[in-house]
């Protein structure tokens, strides 16, 4: 569903001839609104005692989804953007409904020595899915582009995401909920121990951390894929081709980074890949040229994957098992808001902004004005990370290495491979070293 549909709702837009402006208020209003849902999922949380219950509407509320925003736009292709809209809406609610009960299930299930490696392997699993959907989907779009049926297209590979995500129901409902879980202790949002969560300084720093970041990142991300298709002109199998490199990239390394996470801590992760993520949107104003562009989403897929899986693994590190449907729901929330404001300054920016303009007598002439906000992401990038990257504190003991040391381990990369990560290196472990990670987790237990 993610590979196949998610990931080309931005192209979509632009083919639905969607402005920069729509497009940003695609990229920051239905994530918004859908984030309140996830107060509302705590709130049903505790009311009924059931998590899977609720996680199985959302899933079918979002498989539902794909139905208008397949079909409408080709019965109303005067309004046909605005209807995107209002569908792309109803598929982040219903799934933001499933978030918290998930995650929460999810804290009970996995063994918390083992988070890092499962999760890396759950999410390598997904990114291998992903990245095969998104390049036959790529091919199927480009094959009906090349035949002037594009919508054809659409319609065939948003179909798709809905039959995978009625497949994906059949799954879930065949998990197992532990019967004795903390919603049944939490308590309902309308009393949700805001003065908890405020006096809670290290839940309040990273969320508004991650909120930044999200903020940051969002004033230039809806507009990467304006930038390809729109001002670049790349056909959708190039398209489909750079957006599956940062996949690709994730799938190679996220085993890596589960077992750096789980033996070193997820701070100094956060550290290593914070520190790339705020050069990704700078080196796009650089080059126009598709293998360099390969090579920034590769470097975007690498940071991304221990970024992601690192603060994932922290939040369930800070937040009390008896408060994680709760928090979590506030901090998604946080970042919601973050992700509407920063997308909806960029659309607005990117509409107003000269794409040629003097400024301290060096005159510029830009390709696109879509570089005013690259530059304007990578400076909010720079900012956040300066401020609160060095504040974060690591929740559990773990081997200390660090972040330089870490980084000249991570010394060469092979194409088949990936990237060679000397500390967790594909060799045989000798039995002294397994004995010897066996005792740090148990002492960190």
């Amino acid at each position: 569903m993610a590979g196949a549909g998610e990931s080309y709702f931005s192209a979509y837009a632009v083919f639905l001839k969607a402005s920069t402006s729509q497009i940003g208020f695609l990229a920051s209003v239905p994530p918004l609104l859908a984030s309140f849902i996830q107060l509302l999922s705590a709130w049903l949380g505790h009311k009924t005692g059931h998590r899977k219950r609720i996680i199985l509407a959302g899933a079918i509320g979002q498989g539902f989804s794909w139905v208008p925003l397949a079909i409408l736009p080709l019965w109303f292709p005067d309004y046909a953007v605005p209807l995107m809209i209002a569908s792309v809406v109803l598929y982040y609610a219903s799934g933001n409904l499933t978030i918290p009960q998930w995650t929460s299930m999810m804290g009970d299930l996995v063994d918390e020595r083992k988070r890092g490696r499962y999760f890396a392997l759950r999410t390598k699993i997904a990114s291998l899915t992903s990245f095969v959907a998104l390049i036959a989907a790529g091919y199927i779009l480009h094959w009906f582009d090349e035949r002037e049926a594009t919508l054809n297209g659409y319609f065939i590979i948003f179909t798709v995401a809905c039959v995978a995500r009625v497949v994906s129901i059949y799954h879930l409902a065949m998990m197992y909920d532990p019967p004795a879980h903390s919603n049944a202790t939490e308590a309902p949002v309308d009393d949700c121990h805001w003065s908890q969560w405020l006096r809670s300084s290290t839940f309040l720093h990273f969320s508004l951390f991650f909120a930044l970041i999200q903020f940051s990142v969002a004033v230039a991300s809806p507009f990467f894929s304006v930038y390809l298709l729109r001002d670049l002109h790349f056909s959708y199998m190039e398209f489909m081709v750079c957006t599956a490199a940062a996949v690709l990239i994730q799938f190679l390394t996220l085993n890596r980074w589960g077992r750096i996470s789980d033996v070193f801590g997820n701070r100094v992760t956060m550290i290593v890949c914070g520190s790339l993520i705020p050069l990704i949107p700078l080196m796009w104003i650089f080059s126009g040229n598709f293998y360099y562009l390969l090579f920034t989403q590769a470097l975007s897929g690498f940071a991304w994957a221990g970024f992601n899986l690192s603060a994932s693994n922290y939040l369930y590190e800070l937040i009390p098992a008896n408060r994680r449907v709760t928090f979590l729901a506030l901090h998604n929330v946080a970042a919601g808001f973050g992700v509407f404001f920063g997308a909806m300054l960029g659309g607005v920016l990117g509409s107003v902004l000269p794409q040629h303009f003097t400024l301290f007598g060096i005159e510029f002439d830009w390709l696109t004005a879509l570089y005013n906000i690259f530059i304007l992401s990578f400076l909010l990038r720079l900012l956040t990370v300066v401020m609160f990257l060095p504040r974060i504190r690591e929740m559990r003991r773990k081997r200390r290495v660090s972040p330089i040391r870490l980084i000249f381990r991570i010394n060469r990369f092979n194409p088949l491979t990936g990237f060679f990560f000397d500390i967790v290196g594909s060799r045989r472990r000798t039995k002294l070293e397994k004995e010897s990670d066996q005792k740090l987790i148990s002492d960190s237990s």
